[in-house]
């Protein structure tokens, strides 16, 4: 074989490897979009999941406010006298 022929045929090798590369570098980048794709509609769906939730709580915590005004702000009360005796030892 000649040095001509043998330049020609690595020149061939080297654009098939490079395709080859290529087309697995494309898998890849679509293997991991898809994935991405795939977790990121998940977390939507949780974070849809925690938002009812809350709201849930929410309306149930008003519930129980309005339900009972005054062992509401005796607690509320009670915590900031905790809260104020805590802040105080500190000083």
């Amino acid at each position: 074989m000649r040095s001509s022929e043998l330049t020609s045929e690595l020149q061939a090798l080297k654009r098939e490897l490079s395709r080859a590369v290529h087309a697995a570098n494309d898998h890849t980048a679509e293997a991991a979009k898809s994935g991405i794709e795939e977790i990121t509609a998940q977390i939507k769906t949780m974070l849809s999941d925690l938002g009812e939730t809350f709201e849930e709580e929410e309306k149930a915590i008003a519930t129980l406010i309005a339900d009972r005004p005054a062992v509401t702000l005796a607690s509320a009360f009670a915590l900031g006298v905790v809260v104020g005796l805590m802040l105080g030892r500190r000083s």
